[in-house]
Order: structure tokens, then C-alpha cells, then sequence
């Protein structure tokens, strides 16, 4: 015997030939994060139309145009009804071409051509061309996480991006050329080919063609890059035109560590929103290297826009953002790194919301000491100390506070430059370097675990004492260097976290008196240049 609102329902089903309303699921992207999207269609009595609704913009309403010219070249004929999509929730705004496969795929239901039983555990997104081809979009790696994460068993894209879709892992991913082979996917789903766990399996090391042992002479720069790779800390280069101060932070990325599987996906999935996911790749391999022009902007860099996407420093998140010519940068440019810096976050902050970026990043900078880049030697020099002064300013001392190493990088000569390539002391290879690098980290997982803290520039001020803690001479020694060198609480934190990554360099638990040395002397070119005097 049937309930009261049974029988209502099988009334309601009868006099309407059929129900006519079909919910379908799919994902939308808000900053970096996903969120799920009930997409509702109905068709109803009423002037033959196909409205839109749930705060949309231009591009998703282009869907309705798409979706019906795609039907109606495949032969489905849309009744002389009214149809009515919904994307829900309908207070957030809607964006992208990946709503075009679930509208398609609902409307489709709704007109009977497509059985229910695999719709309600079935996330979609894709875009759709006008003879009926599925296309790839952005994002779909924070997608189909959004869509494990909300108990959807599957995800079903457009065949291109198949792959990203599954390195997820744990959900089934499949790629459809059309909308004809969907609706006999749906129909029968045994007939789906589905991918779990593609393209995790392994993480790839660095494989650039750039070498560390091309680089001659330097060595104390070298030094300085091994250092701030193994601590992730921040590096400034100083020298004149043609020392290899590019060539050195071009190479960095190749002595960085390999990524693990958590930083592939947090990588990627930055990238895959930007559209900037290397054709044929499920994941990223590589450590990203970002180097924007000095022309780029404040919101570029940091990221923003009317709708909200990851700028320069955050497409550099778990690698090198290389800021090369750093006074060309416009003031405000650079002032806007402070917080990121700091943080290793971005906030974008907008009156309907508010997004967060990573930027857990390196930076590495380039500069010449002055607009001719031959200062302090007076007989290739020829700037006046207002300029030089001009110049140097475009570079605040509370950006400097956030940098951890200062080294200058002095003209080569000639015997340096025109030595045999290979084997010659100081002439290591980048892989070389990075096992020392490898080996540093890992005492710094070890010692980390556990706690939020990946490498030591991470380290807060509140815990340098426990991890940073100096024995009665090197406590004398910092005692000293911080009234001479008119240190501020940050800087001085600073130093201790490089002294932390060179004892871990070293192999030693104990910070000695030689790697406080050593840290204090990547602060010692900054006061050379901003503070007045000579090198400490």
C-alpha cells in the first residue's frame, strides 16, 4: 500500500508524462579551493525558452547557447518546453566553461535519454563544443579533490584531462570524447573505463638541462645558493654586470630537493587553475622557477583580479621566485611582498569574500649596486651618490629584514673564466650539491616531525630557542653583532635560522661558533650598501 505523498508523486508523474526535473552534479573553483554544484534542470509547460539562473558569469550563461546548438547536431531535439538550469548554491558567483558538460548531461535526463542510476554519485565537468565534443578545462585536479572529499565516486571530464583527474587518487576518473559516448556510458556503466591513482605513483627528480659546474669561480656565492636551498631561505645577489649572478639563481632550481607527493599536489593544482599544467603531464615534476619582468604588477605578482586567481608568487609556491634587476621593480611592487614573506600566504581580500594563496616560497634577487652597475669601483663608476643613493632606495629596509642572505658576486676574471671545464676544485655538479641539500632536509623533517614547520626559515620566533639555541661563545658573539650591526628582532631571527641550516650542512646538531659566523657574514653586505658603513 502506498503513502499518501507516494501517491501524490505517482499522480504528479502521470499527468506530467513523465517527471521532467533531474539534479546533477558538478564543481566550481573559488581561489584555489573547489566547492561542489548542484546543477538542476526542469522542464516545464509553459513559452518554449532556456533560462539560467544562479549568479553567473557571461561565460557560463554562454553555456545555454553551446549546450542546445551541441544537441541539436547530435539529433536530440529539445521539446517545446520551458527549461529552467539552476546552479546551486545561488549566492556564489559561477565562472568558467566547466559547467557545460553537467547542464548538457541534466537536460539530457530530464528528456529521458539518460537513466539515473549513475548520476547521484557522479561529479562533472567539462566544456562543450558545438558538434558535441567534450573539451578540457582548468582546475580539475581541486575538483576532483572537492569531489572525493564530498563522497562522489566518480568524476567524469573531458578525455585530455583524464589523467589530472585521477592523480588524485582514491576516486575513479573518466574521459569521454562526446556527449554520445557519455550517454551510453550512463546507460551502461560497465562500459566506462575508469583510472585510479594515474600518474602518482612516482615522483621524478629535477631533470634540467642547467648544471651547477657550469658555473666558474663564485664559490662563495655558490655557497650562499646551497645554503638558502637547504633552508629555503631568502637570497640576494649584488655585482656588476656579467658575474653570473642569472646564471647562479637559474640554476638553484636544480639543487633543490625532489617534491613529494603532497607538494606535487599542492603545486599542481595552482598551476592547473592558471591553465599553466604542461601538456601530457597528470603532475607537476619539477620545483616551479617564476621570473616575471620588472614591469610586473602589484596584483600580477601577488595575485588578484576581478575574479580572483594566484599571481607570480604564488605559481612559485614550493620553489623560486627570481626577481632579477630588483630596483627596476616599482616601489609598491616589491612593498607587497611583505606580508608573503612573512606569512607564506597571500590574502586577497574583496567585499563578497576573501581568498587565501600559498606562497611558501625562495626568493632569490639580482641586482647591480648602482644604474651603471660598477659601484664601488670609481674608475669603471661613474654615478654620482645621489643616484647611487636614488637607486639603492627603491629597495626599503623592511624588505631587506626579510631577506636571510646578502653576498656579493665579483667580477670574474679572466683565468676563472677560461679554465677547463670538469673536475677543477669548486666546480661541483648539481647533483652534487643537492645530495648535501637532500641530506640537510632530511634532518630537518626529522627534527619537524610532527609539527607544521617543513624547513627552518619556517622555524617562529617563539621556538628559536629550542631549535636554534647557541652555546656561551656564539651567545657572546650575537650578543655583540646585534648592537653593531643595529640588528631588529626579525633580523636577528634570521640569522639564527641560517646558522640552524649550516650546522645541518655540516651534519652537527649544535650550532658552533664557525656557522654563526658564517650567517652573521650573509647580513654583514647588506650594511656595506643600505647602512652606511663597511662590511661587518
Amino acid at each position: 500500500m502506498f503513502s499518501e505523498s507516494t501517491l501524490i508523486q505517482q499522480i504528479i508523474f502521470q499527468k506530467r508524462g513523465g517527471r521532467m526535473f533531474k539534479r546533477v552534479f558538478s564543481a566550481g573553483i573559488s581561489g584555489v579551493e573547489a566547492y561542489i554544484v548542484e546543477v538542476e534542470v526542469d522542464l516545464s509547460d509553459g513559452l518554449p525558452g532556456f533560462e539560467m539562473v544562479g549568479t553567473l558569469t557571461q561565460e557560463v550563461r554562454e553555456a545555454r547557447e553551446r549546450v542546445k546548438t551541441a544537441l541539436k547536431n547530435l539529433g536530440f531535439t529539445l521539446p517545446a518546453k520551458k527549461v529552467t538550469v539552476n546552479l546551486s548554491p545561488a549566492n556564489v558567483r559561477k565562472e568558467g566553461c566547466g559547467f557545460d558538460l553537467p547542464i548538457a548531461v541534466a537536460v539530457l535526463a530530464a528528456m529521458g535519454y539518460i537513466s539515473d542510476e549513475e548520476l547521484g554519485k557522479t561529479v562533472f565537468s567539462g566544456e562543450v563544443s558545438l558538434d558535441g565534443t567534450i573539451r578540457p578545462v582548468r582546475g580539475v585536479l581541486s575538483l576532483s579533490d572537492q569531489a572525493k572529499k564530498n563522497g562522489f565516486a566518480r568524476f567524469i571530464t573531458a578525455e585530455e584531462n583524464v589523467a589530472e583527474a585521477a592523480a588524485i587518487g582514491g576516486i575513479q576518473a573518466a574521459g569521454a570524447r562526446d556527449l554520445l559516448e557519455l550517454v551510453e556510458w550512463l546507460n551502461y556503466p560497465e562500459r566506462i573505463t575508469v583510472y585510479t591513482d594515474y600518474g602518482n605513483e612516482t615522483v621524478r627528480k629535477n631533470a634540467h638541462v642547467l648544471d651547477f659546474s657550469d658555473v666558474r669561480g663564485q664559490l662563495i656565492v655558490k655557497r650562499a645558493a646551497e645554503v638558502a636551498a637547504a633552508g629555503m631561505h631568502n637570497l640576494l645577489l649584488i655585482g656588476p654586470p656579467g658575474s653570473g649572478k642569472t646564471m647562479i639563481a637559474s640554476r638553484i632550481p636544480t639543487i633543490l630537493p625532489g617534491l613529494s607527493g603532497e607538494e606535487q599536489i599542492e603545486i599542481t593544482k595552482l598551476h592547473s587553475i592558471c591553465g599553466l599544467l604542461p601538456s601530457g603531464e597528470a603532475l607537476m615534476n619539477e620545483r616551479p622557477f617564476r621570473a616575471p619582468h620588472h614591469t610586473v604588477t602589484s596584483t600580477a605578482l601577488t595575485g588578484g583580479g576581478r575574479i580572483p586567481r594566484p599571481g607570480e608568487i604564488s605559481l612559485a609556491h614550493g620553489g623560486v621566485l627570481f626577481l632579477d634587476e630588483l630596483p627596476e621593480f616599482r616601489r609598491e611592487t616589491l612593498e607587497a611582498l611583505r606580508q608573503p614573506l612573512e606569512e607564506g600566504k597571500v590574502v586577497v581580500s574583496r567585499l563578497q569574500a576573501s581568498w587565501v594563496f600559498p606562497a611558501e616560497i625562495m626568493l632569490v634577487a639580482a641586482m647591480n649596486p648602482c644604474p651603471c652597475g660598477y659601484y664601488p669601483d670609481r674608475n669603471q663608476c661613474n654615478c654620482r651618490e645621489r643616484e647611487i643613493h636614488r637607486y639603492l632606495s627603491h629597495i626599503s629596509r623592511p624588505i631587506l629584514d626579510r631577506i636571510d642572505l646578502c653576498v656579493e658576486a665579483p667580477k670574474i676574471s679572466y683565468e676563472e673564466l677560461a679554465g677547463t671545464r670538469g673536475k677543477k676544485e669548486g666546480e661541483e655538479t648539481s647533483e652534487q650539491i643537492r645530495e648535501r641539500v637532500e641530506r640537510a632536509r632530511a634532518r630537518q623533517l626529522k627534527r619537524f616531525e610532527g609539527t607544521q614547520i617543513r624547513f627552518n626559515s619556517q622555524i617562529p620566533a617563539s621556538e628559536t630557542k629550542n631549535y636554534c639555541s647557541l652555546g656561551k661563545k656564539a651567545e657572546g658573539m650575537m650578543r655583540r653583532i646585534f648592537k653593531q650591526m643595529n640588528l631588529s628582532a626579525r633580523g636577528y631571527h634570521r640569522i639564527l635560522r641560517v646558522a640552524r641550516t649550516i650546522a645541518d650542512l655540516a651534519g652537527e646538531e649544535s650550532i658552533s661558533l664557525a656557522h654563526l659566523g658564517e650567517a652573521i657574514c650573509y647580513r654583514g653586505v647588506e650594511e656595506k650598501y643600505w647602512g652606511g658603513g663597511d662590511a661587518v
